[in-house]
């Protein structure tokens, strides 16, 4: 798995880095979506975590829309771990 930099992020639970064109999903998250409440506390968890950081994106999935649903380390940190 090689280190990807994190450049936005979307949601709680989507962010892209500056090597993928599509989206990366946190595996097994689900935060509220735009309009729901806790979107905007979710989303701000998920920047303090990984926002312009390194990370390891192991992909065990793609979705219907062909983003990858990953696990994602900070170091030996799981950012999945810390969404939930």
């Amino acid at each position: 798995m090689a280190k990807e930099k994190v450049t936005r992020v979307i949601d709680g639970d989507t962010f892209m880095t500056s090597r993928r064109k599509k989206p990366v999903r946190l595996a097994t998250i689900d935060t509220p979506e735009k309009g729901q409440k806790g979107y905007g506390a979710a989303k701000a968890k998920l920047q303090k975590l990984i926002q312009g950081e390194e990370v390891r994106i192991d992909t065990v999935a793609r979705d219907k829309y062909g983003r990858a649903i990953a696990n994602v380390y900070k170091g030996r940190e799981s950012i999945n771990k810390k969404m939930k």
